[in-house]
């Protein structure tokens, strides 16, 4: 009976034990399996994490940093000058073949007023209109061709071409006595004897107190150079040619945004100064343009800058109020550096013809006149203009502008400028 009852609890020990350990065996199983699989899952997981999956890109919107620089050419609008440029791509270059210079770097200094501003083949191209067979000299040229007669008719017909070219009735007058005197005297001959003395009597009228060139005088520390005339004449855009010019000559420039009026006048500077590498003096809109100027000249003081470029605001040479208000530009020009204003240079416009020189005469009557800058030479057949202001007005033309480059600025050499506006193949 006791070996009955031992048996039976062995039995039933070994059942139990056999059940247990299956149960717990297959739960173990079970358990590892699910951990396998959370462990296989996590590692192809980690093989996608680690491939390079391709995202779809939305292109942004390009955007210019404040310290990057926005060149704008000079036929472009100030409004297109406000719109978000295009990043560039970075560009590689075989190690044989240097890469192109960098167009905003310094560039090198020009030569001599005698070489540069000379350029007669470049100054001819820029008066081709006016020396074209519609220009003023186009039609003198053609009318002393050939084996013309000299007599009477023709100075009259010489004075019919010089008015209708806009030279001005004094100036035209001037020319003729010239001419009417040598015929008199038996020394014009022929054609080309009155050809040569029209281009003397021309290269007398523009040479002004001797000057040989526009050249800035820069003596003082710093010059100031105040540019004064009506909207639209580009005194602005002369002002970033010339420091262009100024600085690769290694002056160092301030420029002066007293054109208060105009917020894209205020701009536009700004953006030539960060084009050349110069300061810009800036208020803010409706700002006093006196106040402009004076800072700009402290800022040139403290930097050691050469030269001080000051705008103004374009006025009609017909309001008073406005010509006195330059007036006292000037006057707080000089309460900040003695004898500033250096220079002040009309800007003139030369399509505007006669109307330019009345305009002249009403900014000398009010301002010290030290220099003409005649702009847009190129985009008028009536060049005589310059004649006309300049011996009217008994004040040299310093500069011509006959393009929209920095270099189409020219310094005004008169004898270099007659033989370009008259035809000479030759420079002198």
């Amino acid at each position: 009976m006791e070996t009955y009852l031992l048996i039976a609890i062995i039995v039933v020990a070994l059942i139990y034990f056999l059940f247990f350990r299956g149960r717990v065996g297959g739960e173990r199983a079970a358990r590892d399996a699910r951990v396998a699989g959370r462990v296989g899952a996590g590692r192809a997981e980690a093989r996608r994490a680690a491939e390079p999956v391709p995202r779809k890109t939305t292109p942004q919107p390009a955007t210019v940093g404040a310290d990057e620089e926005e060149v704008v050419p000079e036929s472009m609008d100030l409004s297109e000058a406000r719109k978000p440029a295009a990043p560039e791509r970075p560009q590689t270059h075989p190690p044989s073949q240097p890469p192109p210079p960098n167009r905003m770097s310094k560039r090198p200094a020009p030569p001599e007023p005698s070489s540069r501003a000379a350029d007669v083949q470049t100054l001819r191209r820029g008066l081709g209109r006016s020396r074209d067979s519609g220009g003023v000299f186009g039609r003198l040229k053609a009318l002393l061709g050939g084996e013309r007669q000299l007599d009477a008719a023709l100075a009259q017909q010489i004075e019919e071409v010089l008015l209708a070219s806009d030279v001005g009735a004094a100036t035209t007058q001037a020319m003729l006595t010239r001419i009417r005197d040598g015929l008199d005297r038996g020394e014009l001959t022929n054609s080309e004897a009155v050809w040569r003395a029209l281009k003397q009597e021309a290269v007398r009228m523009l040479s002004i107190d001797g000057r040989a060139g526009g050249a800035i005088d820069t003596r003082h520390s710093p010059t100031v150079v105040l540019f004064v005339g009506v909207n639209g004449a580009g005194k602005t855009t002369t002002i970033g040619k010339l420091a262009t010019q100024l600085q690769a000559a290694g002056k160092k420039c301030v420029l002066a945004a007293g054109d208060t009026f105009r917020a894209a006048a205020v701009q536009q500077l700004v953006i030539w100064g960060k084009r050349v590498g110069c300061e810009v003096v800036h208020g803010k809109d409706g700002a006093d343009p006196g106040s402009v100027l004076f800072e700009a000249i402290k800022k040139a003081e403290e930097i050691g800058a050469d030269v001080v470029l000051a705008d103004t605001a374009g006025r009609l040479h017909t309001k008073a109020n406005l010509m006195q208000e330059m007036q006292k530009i000037a006057r707080s020009a000089a309460k900040a550096a003695g004898g500033a204003p250096h220079e002040t240079f009309l800007v003139i416009d030369a399509t505007n013809g006669q109307n330019a020189l009345a305009q002249a005469r009403e900014f000398k009557d009010a301002l010290e006149i030290t220099g003409i800058v005649l702009t847009k030479l190129d985009g008028t057949a009536k060049g005589g203009v310059v004649l006309g202001i300049s011996d009217s007005l008994r004040v040299p033309v310093r500069f011509v502008g006959m393009g929209e480059g920095p270099d189409d600025l020219h310094e005004f050499v008169p004898q270099r400028f007659v033989d370009a506006l008259l035809g000479d193949e030759q420079a002198a």
